[in-house]
């Protein structure tokens, strides 16, 4: 199944990224807690906990930490799994189908088989135009091609 994830409107960001790792080693560091923890924010910023439920319903808990000590976590659950090819996550649910306080996104990623690599695609959707305009001045490029950069270093050695 082909989906195309272009932004198509005023409320996406999109990064695309051929990775030098397998897909199943990329959706493998996007699925195991102890995986993702390693790449999941942009230095210096650290993931100290993640609890991962990566099924349909199930939901997550990262918690990222600023250089200054600050946590910030994200709850969010699992909208599609198809593995090594499709992870879908929205925050506007935090557990069991319970709605957050305020949803911001939903992320779409998808793992293709590219020539032994992975073309990497995340698509990430707002819920308003402000959002996604939040998002991008908080960094959304340089973080998340940061982290893809970590995610990278780490697949290709699993």
């Amino acid at each position: 199944m082909s989906h195309d994830i272009t932004p198509n409107s005023d409320r996406d960001l999109v990064l695309t990224r051929i990775i030098d790792a397998p897909r199943e080693h990329v959706f493998k560091a996007w699925t195991n807690a102890e995986l993702l923890k390693q790449w999941f924010a942009p230095l210096p910023y650290t993931t100290p906990h993640a609890e991962l439920d990566v099924r349909v319903g199930g939901a997550n808990l990262i918690v990222m930490r600023g250089p200054d000590g600050t946590e910030f976590p994200n709850r969010g659950v699992y909208l599609e799994v198809v593995e090594n090819e499709r992870l879908v996550v929205t925050d506007a649910f935090t557990a069991a189908w319970e709605p957050s306080e305020k949803p911001f996104m939903t992320v779409i990623l998808t793992f293709e088989e590219h020539e032994g690599k992975t073309r990497y695609k995340a698509l990430v959707r707002h819920w308003t135009a402000a959002d996604r305009e939040a998002h991008e001045n908080m960094g959304f490029h340089e973080g998340w091609g940061k982290c893809t950069d970590q995610l990278e270093a780490l697949a290709s050695k699993l």
